[in-house]
């Protein structure tokens, strides 16, 4: 048996004023009830760091058959391990049973990857099977001390994210550790361990073998925060975003395009640390806008397609392939559909289509998208200032008949043969009755 180590609460920063009530509420009720509980993983590891967590998890030796009958409010969750959701007015606290060690009897594929998890265990043997040493901090409510099995609290000192165990094992057993390790060494500002991040090129390829459905949620988390862009370059150097996006990454070798997914990020980043919200449909529409660019000229330019059949299939070419590897929900998949579509619209500025498009419910977030081409260099500016005008004024700004020729369009036509106009044939009306 390992000892651990245990630092009083003399001894370390956290307060109880900083846990959430749901979760206090939870610790008590189970140590009142006879079972041990803890506080555990990022809470514990975000507190001690100086940050404010975004949730707390909590881990117990009840089962969660127990931890059911004592919270009327739970609700049992997940397959491969079964974890306990306990409500707390609007607050969910993740509660889960110690996990035992790995052994021969846990069912894998072909990779390594555990399919079956639920065989529960000591605080010890929960503590290994952790993922990463200052994931594996526990708080105990019982005298507010600090549970330390795996020199978590000398790696927060180092700065230095360490997967626990042999790290090709770890992440064969899970890939998705391989984005969590990038996304929590940019959120702590830590570097990842020299044997933590060396299988990591050889290994991203794992990926593919994550259910479509989990890997939404996970890019949404590496993502979708602060850190946005220095996770963006780090996962293109550890190989791991040409698992996810490879359309993406293709087609970022332009500069405009690269450029254009930076600025994205980058206002992702922006809006995250002034707490306003960002959409995962507009998020997920930049991200794969590079390659519906690239797939739009090639059809116009090579195939000669009609530029509006071309916008359409491009759309729909790019987005079947993007969910083979991430299954984007239709709630969002047809806001990006609309946002990519609109894009050519935004050049047809003179007569009554211009102001058919303001009124489109999703200008606001098509329009937000032209800035960001603009700013790529990809759109003209004066295209964006001509709509920011737009939305000013009770009338539409003028058009410069030279800024209408010489706009460019979402992808470059030159090279193609000229569009034929269509003739416009008579109906009935139009035919003179026959003698």
């Amino acid at each position: 048996m390992t000892e651990p180590t245990r630092i009083p609460r003399a001894e370390h920063s956290i307060s109880r004023s900083q846990i959430s009530q749901g979760t206090l509420k939870v610790l008590y009720t189970l140590k009142d009830a006879g079972y041990e509980a803890y506080m555990v993983g990022g809470g514990v590891r975000d507190l001690l760091a100086g940050l404010e967590p975004k949730d707390f998890d909590i881990a117990t030796n009840a089962h969660p058959d127990q931890v059911k009958a004592i919270f009327r409010s739970c609700r049992l969750v997940g397959r491969r391990f079964v974890i306990c959701h306990v409500r707390h007015g609007n607050e969910i606290s993740e509660v889960t049973t110690f996990r035992g060690p790995i052994t021969d009897e846990h069912e894998r594929d072909d990779t390594g990857r555990i399919l079956n998890d639920n065989e529960y265990g000591t605080l010890e043997e929960d503590a290994f099977r952790r993922d990463f040493t200052i994931n594996a901090l526990y708080y105990d409510i019982r005298d507010f001390s600090i549970i330390d099995f795996a020199d978590g609290l000398t790696d927060m000192k180092r700065g230095v994210i360490r997967l626990i165990g042999d790290p090709e094992l770890r992440y064969r057993e899970d890939a998705v550790r391989m984005l969590r390790a990038v996304r929590i060494a940019n959120k702590m500002n830590f570097k990842l361990d020299g044997p933590t991040a060396k299988p990591i090129p050889k290994l991203a390829p794992l990926l593919a073998e994550i259910p479509a459905a989990r890997l939404f949620d996970e890019v949404l988390k590496v993502m979708l925060n602060k850190q946005a862009v220095n996770n963006f370059l780090q996962l293109r150097e550890l190989g791991l975003f040409a698992q996810l996006f490879p359309q993406t990454e293709k087609a970022i070798e332009d500069a405009r395009s690269y450029n254009f997914v930076v600025g994205a990020l980058l206002n992702t980043a922006d809006r995250m640390k002034n707490d306003a919200s960002v959409s995962p449909a507009f998020f997920y529409a930049a991200l794969l806008w590079p390659p519906v660019v690239a797939r739009m000229r090639d059809l116009i330019v090579r195939q000669n397609v009609h530029p509006n059949v071309a916008s359409v299939q491009a759309c729909e070419e790019v987005l079947a392939m993007a969910v083979q590897r991430i299954a984007i929900p239709k709630r969002f998949s047809l806001p990006m559909r609309e946002i990519w579509q609109m894009q050519p619209r935004f050049e047809m500025r003179k007569g009554g289509r211009a102001k058919r498009l303001l009124t489109h419910p999703r200008f606001r977030a098509a329009y937000d998208f032209l800035l960001l081409r603009a700013q790529a260099g990809e759109a003209p500016k004066e295209l964006a200032d001509w709509w920011t005008q737009a939305q000013v004024g009770t009338q539409l700004p003028p058009v410069r008949e030279e800024a209408v020729d010489s706009a460019d369009g979402p992808v470059s036509t030159e090279g193609a043969a000229p569009v034929r106009k269509r003739r416009r044939r008579g109906g009935r009306r139009n035919k003179k009755p026959t003698p």
